[in-house]
């Protein structure tokens, strides 16, 4: 047996009057048209559900079960497609995005925070990656979302690519160490010193190949003692004094006090790129509200036109 919302509709409205005539009114609609539905849908529920007279109208006792259970089917119909409309606008549903952790912590936690005030009924689904896995996992569609350098993401079929933010390369040193009260250095000035560098096939596409090319422009291959796997490794090994490394600025954010970034001199710009990828055919409905977030409290980034 179907039921028609719209005599559900015509029921509802009848009972709460108890008058044909006036649901009649308040639906807009003939008198005679209400009482055919009406009559219609007690024929397909079996039993009578108004007790009619020429001076009152009565919901029977089966009439008034059938009441609180047609008012909960339309209330129902209508959260679904409530939810529907909403899925469809993306303020309800799920959104997966992985990142590199020390490169977007002076913005990420403000945007993830504001977006979950905004849009409460979307799951956030948030992970740190190493660059090279995070790369593949928004290439194998694991999330929608990643925040990570540039380098190979061209390769990845239908990828959508926005800048965030530069990031300054540094000298890392001890405290100790004789220029570490300096407030800027040439790499020139580094020749002789013992290098900690990021292990080539966990760190992020090309930056060791980048750094010991940075050091050969100035004249110099670096002396490297140690590549760890991990990149906090780096940071605990400098501070051991074994030796000195060129990071990121972010890096001091998760940086000890024993631990200086100094500027490189240079007359070119030495950064780290952050950009923020998207597959382009992905119909997830909350990744272009989630950029829109992004763009209100990141002035680096600009959402795609739509």
């Amino acid at each position: 047996m179907d039921l028609d919302t719209r005599q559900l509709r015509y029921f509802i409205t009848v009972a709460e009057h108890l008058s044909f005539t006036e649901a009649a009114n308040k639906l807009f609609i003939a008198q005679s048209a209400v009482s055919q539905q009406i009559a219609d849908l007690e024929e397909k529920v079996g039993v009578k559900l108004f007790i009619r007279s020429k001076r009152s109208v009565q919901l029977t006792p089966a009439g008034a079960v059938f009441l609180q259970e047609a008012t909960k089917i339309l209330n129902r119909a209508a959260e679904a497609i409530d939810k529907a409309r909403q899925t469809e606008s993306g303020v309800i549903g799920s959104l997966s995005i992985g990142f590199l952790a020390t490169h977007v912590r002076s913005f990420l936690p403000d945007v993830i925070k504001r977006f979950r005030e905004l849009y409460p009924k979307v799951e956030l689904n948030l992970n740190h990656y190493p660059s090279k896995m995070l790369k593949e996992a928004l290439e194998s569609k694991e999330f929608d979302i990643g925040f990570t350098s540039p380098a190979g993401l061209h390769r990845i079929e239908g990828i959508q690519i926005q800048p965030i933010l530069k990031d300054p390369y540094c000298i890392v040193t001890h405290k100790n160490h004789p220029l570490a009260s300096q407030s800027s250095i040439k790499l020139s000035d580094l020749s002789d010193e013992p290098f900690i560098i990021h292990n080539r096939h966990d760190s992020p596409i090309g930056s060791y190949d980048y750094i010991v090319k940075l050091c050969e422009s100035s004249g110099f291959i670096p002396r490297i003692v140690s590549q760890p796997r991990f990149v906090d490794t780096v940071l605990i090994l400098v501070e051991a004094e074994i030796g000195i490394a060129v990071l990121p600025r972010s890096f001091k954010l998760m940086s000890d006090a024993n631990l200086r970034f100094l500027e490189i001199e240079t007359e070119e710009d030495k950064y780290f790129e952050l950009v923020v990828a998207w597959k382009k055919m992905n119909v997830n409905p909350s990744i272009p509200i989630f950029l829109q977030v992004l763009s209100q409290l990141h002035p680096g980034f600009q959402p795609p036109a739509t």
